[in-house]
């Protein structure tokens, strides 16, 4: 994709591969606002606002080299749309959501923004995310480090609106550490995802989550509600969400999490509009 890098912004040159209400709406994060300017994202302790223009969207961040692998600006995101609509029930959603982008984000902060996610709305995990960060962090805005969170009970993340996510959350900070999750990177997918599934608040559909959003898997397909329904409508419908994510990944294999987000995206808005 074409960019530059200037001292303290990037300047996004290809709005075809590159559209932030898209990439930020999409379900993947959740650490962002929107402006009357553009938005704000705020992934670790880094900060970055993005505005759209006419031609263009510039990055204005103190850490573009960051930004640049946070935003994956390197990856050729035409190509994989071009295989993509080889099957045709990505047409749609590869033209409604033409501009996502798949997030490089830290596992560590994934993991915690997943399990505060499940059965849970955009809107409540944004608070309770932000509730951590004022409550915790020293600058108020920074997503709080392992021993940040380490020394929280099980009381204090209910008083952040966890609700009984506290419990996971308590009993999870004292099953790893950023390192750990960090060395399961090394582990094929199906491996990695059974480490995962035995954290606490870790089920099947938040741990391909994880893999897909905090350790860049693109050989798994996340399926909720928005994915069934959608498949559902195209093929025989299941109920086993298990079968139903295993035949996606073979239709898709190695591209199944970019073709998750375009379906998830369009399904989502789709029948919401």
């Amino acid at each position: 994709m074409l960019y530059t890098v200037e001292k303290n912004y990037i300047k996004i040159l290809d709005k075809t591969e590159f559209n932030i209400e898209h990439i930020l709406e999409c379900g993947q994060v959740f650490c962002y606002e929107k402006t009357k300017e553009g938005y704000v994202v705020f992934p670790k302790d880094k900060f970055a606002k993005v505005i759209e223009e006419e031609d263009c969207y510039k990055i204005y961040t103190e850490d573009p080299e960051f930004f640049v692998q946070y935003f994956d600006l390197d990856r050729s995101y035409k190509e994989i749309k071009e295989k993509l609509l080889k099957n045709k029930i990505m047409a749609e959603p590869i033209k409604f959501g033409y501009g996502i982008r798949i997030l490089k984000q830290d596992i560590f902060e994934t993991l915690i923004s997943f399990i505060i996610s499940a059965n849970n709305n955009i809107k409540r995990i944004k608070l309770i995310l932000n509730n951590l960060r004022t409550n915790l962090s020293k600058d108020k805005k920074s997503f709080p480090t392992y021993q940040e969170l380490l020394t929280c009970d099980e009381n204090f993340f209910k008083t952040m609106g966890s609700g009984y996510r506290a419990g996971y959350l308590y009993r999870v900070l004292r099953q790893i550490t950023p390192e750990i999750l960090q060395s399961y990177a090394l582990l094929p997918t199906g491996e990695l995802r059974e480490k995962l599934i035995s954290l606490s608040g870790v089920g099947p559909k938040v741990a391909d989550c994880i893999l897909l959003f905090g350790f860049n898997r693109f050989d798994v397909f996340p399926v909720d509600t928005w994915i069934q329904k959608m498949y559902n409508s195209f093929f025989p419908p299941l109920e086993k969400r298990k079968t139903i994510s295993l035949n996606l990944v073979k239709q898709f294999g190695e591209l199944s999490g970019f073709a998750q987000q375009y379906l998830f995206y369009y399904q989502r808005s789709f029948v919401k509009n």
